[in-house]
């Protein structure tokens, strides 16, 4: 199982893959990746993506660790709120305010864009610049094999452009 001359690589055992699932055993760890699909609607979306995300650790029967939830993309962040609508309403305001669909954005002339780009490109620019104000992903405190939130806390996949298919990395790590 492994070069016995690299102490790292002796240590993993062979890969463990599980209905879609990418898993390592390292020692005592587990290392459990799934990759969510979802499809959202329009700009300024706030799904709610916990119990997906919950259902993944339950999967990984890890106990204690860590989650991390990770955008694979560059115009839908990761964030942790509240998920109360008017608030969402409120800070898809604030997002709108900081950088309106409707302003100018060099990102949107596509006669100048540099690149490889998607035959299906719009103008774009405003949701890249709300990304710029997030993250691509949250890192939440796995205990008793359940998501360690806070009594309000809840994890949204956020989209910033507009109605399409994403998807979401879900890592948990931990014994």
């Amino acid at each position: 199982m492994g070069n016995a001359s690299n102490p790292a690589f002796r240590l993993l055992d062979e890969t463990d893959d599980q209905a879609g699932a990418r898993v390592r055993r390292i020692g005592g760890l587990t290392l459990w990746a799934e990759t969510l699909a979802f499809r959202t609607t329009a700009a300024r979306e706030f799904l709610d993506v916990t119990d997906q995300v919950a259902a993944v650790v339950r999967r990984s029967r890890i106990s204690q660790g860590w989650v991390s939830a990770f955008s694979k993309h560059t115009t839908a962040a990761v964030v942790l709120q509240e998920n109360e609508p008017l608030l969402l309403q409120d800070m898809g305001g604030v997002l709108e305010r900081l950088a309106a669909a409707a302003g100018v954005y060099q990102h949107n002339d596509l006669s100048r864009r540099t690149g490889e780009m998607d035959p299906d490109e719009c103008a774009n620019g405003h949701a890249h610049c709300q990304h710029l104000l997030l993250s691509s992903s949250e890192s939440i405190p796995v205990a008793e094999g359940r998501l360690d939130l806070g009594r309000w806390q809840r994890i949204f996949l956020l989209e910033l452009d507009r109605g399409r298919d994403r998807q979401l990395v879900v890592q948990v790590f931990g014994a």
